[in-house]
């Protein structure tokens, strides 16, 4: 009987220890961090990066702009910065960053590309509970998918019907436009889809997440964190997997990756350009590339492509 009740006592005190450490994954990975001054980052990479981000927002920011916002159905505000190309276009392209990232962080490098480039307009939006936008819980492109058809919508009622949208996102926000491109949902102005490092499966981006900054990759911890993502966010990271449901897509897909991205593993996006048969594709890999960091590696690879594959499927 002694025996039996020590059995219990240290099943019951696992299985406690096991749900601490979901619901730890869970509040690391989808809950908003708290402001809190950050850790001074080590990685020479990241921080030119940074300093590069400074420099590309102030100019950004010189440019006329003005802001946007809606609301979603679970009533999240949600807020855009819109930067007109000083043309007279009915082409746009809507941005979706990563995680933890906000619109302008992402793609204030990238922006000058399709405005004076490309000659197109930018939306560049904060994902719920990043950046300007409101939201305690982080979407982990499962809402933000939903979230982003909002946004063509915003475009479409704005500007018209005879528009013509593109979404370009990095690494979330990749894998947000990739499931918005399989959305049933999707409007017809949408025609093009770039995808930036994105995540193949949520579940699988965690587990590879945790290996990568900790050195383990457990599946089980990932499905407890899911069980508190389904109680305190009400949405299930198995409804974002784009590999699964890649041949649902709906226009055609630019992959890129970076071949030395082990965040989000560069196996990730070969993977989902080789299985998807349903559109168009094509893919870049940025040799020597990492996370987020095939704009920066290769810029003039990066925008030849995407400037190739724009004109191909949607015309000069």
């Amino acid at each position: 009987m002694l025996a039996l009740k020590i059995i219990l006592v240290f099943a019951a005190a696992a299985a406690v220890f096991a749900l601490s450490i979901g619901y730890g994954v869970f509040v690391k990975v989808l809950v908003r961090p708290r402001k809190k001054k950050k850790k001074a980052e080590t990685n020479e990479e990241h921080i030119k990066r940074a300093e590069q981000r400074e420099k590309d927002k102030e100019l950004l920011f010189k440019r006329s702009h003005d802001s946007a916002e809606i609301s979603t159905p679970d009533g999240i505000v949600l807020r855009a910065v819109y930067f007109p190309s000083g043309t007279d276009t009915k082409r746009f392209v809507l941005l979706s960053h990563g995680h933890k990232c906000n619109g302008a962080d992402e793609f204030a490098h990238i922006i000058p590309f399709y405005l004076d480039e490309m000659k197109y307009n930018v939306l560049l939006p904060d994902h719920r509970a990043h950046g300007k936008s409101d939201g305690k819980y982080i979407g982990f492109s499962v809402l933000d998918s939903r979230d982003i058809l909002l946004w063509v919508d915003y475009l479409t009622e704005r500007f018209g019907t005879d528009i013509e949208v593109i979404m370009h996102g990095a690494s979330m926000g990749a894998a947000t436009v990739l499931l918005a491109n399989q959305s049933d949902k999707i409007r017809p102005q949408v025609k093009l889809v770039v995808e930036d490092c994105g995540f193949s499966n949520a579940k699988e981006e965690i587990a590879c997440g945790m290996e990568d900054m900790y050195g383990f990759k457990l599946m089980s911890v990932v499905s407890l964190a899911n069980l508190f993502c389904r109680l305190f966010a009400r949405y299930d990271l198995g409804d974002s997997d784009a590999i699964g449901n890649i041949n649902k897509s709906k226009n055609p897909i630019l992959f890129i990756h970076g071949s030395a991205d082990t965040y989000v593993p560069t196996q990730m996006g070969q993977s989902m350009h080789d299985t998807c048969e349903a559109v168009e594709k094509d893919i870049l890999i940025v040799e020597g590339a990492g996370h987020v960091f095939s704009f920066y590696t290769d810029p003039e690879a990066y925008k030849s492509k995407v400037r190739e594959f724009i004109h191909k499927n949607i015309g000069e």
